[in-house]
């Protein structure tokens, strides 16, 4: 079982889409998966469900409880600001700590609507992994100017796909 966080809370996104076709991807190599979509958060979770709040959201409980039992991550990480989308980061602040993260598995794909295929917020992400412990895959697909590449919800580039399957065989093996 891998899970797949999609990571903005942005509506209707490309992260999203890309991780549904992930799922796809995986259900090929018969990988059962699930889906964390960061849109679907609690709305008072920034403030009901941090710090002294931490375990007390009904709402978030659930997910947060998934997170500690989940081996394998696959992260979609989209290009924001030069980084990766503060909602992510909160999520992150928002599982318990230090343990959730610690000696599992990731993978990371980031996007960007430029040039950069989200090179610098798969490098912070990363580090932030590094420190809490978790161990990251190496083979990060950079998907630049996915905006173009998109057709009907889906990644129509071949070369794309490819690298999504590649390291979807390499987290399955990982």
């Amino acid at each position: 079982m891998i899970t797949i966080i999609s990571g903005t809370n942005r509506k209707n996104s490309i992260s999203k889409q890309v991780a549904l076709q992930y799922q796809e991807i995986l259900a090929e190599r018969g990988v059962e998966s699930t889906l964390v979509d960061l849109e679907k958060l609690p709305v008072d979770f920034i403030s009901s469900a941090l710090y002294e709040n931490q375990g007390t959201n009904i709402d978030f409980n659930p997910i947060r409880d998934h997170m500690k039992e989940a081996q394998k991550f696959v992260f979609i990480v989209p290009e924001y600001n030069g980084s990766f989308p503060g909602i992510l980061k909160t999520f992150l602040d928002a599982l318990e700590f230090p343990g959730t993260l610690k000696g599992k598995k990731c993978a990371l794909v980031g996007l960007s609507s430029g040039i950069q295929g989200g090179v610098m917020a798969m490098s912070h992400l990363t580090d932030i992994f590094n420190y809490l412990g978790m161990h990251v895959l190496a083979l990060k697909p950079k998907l630049i100017r996915i905006n173009g590449k998109m057709e009907n919800s889906k990644i129509a580039d071949d070369s794309y796909l490819k690298r999504l399957k590649d390291q979807a065989d390499a987290i399955i093996e990982f």
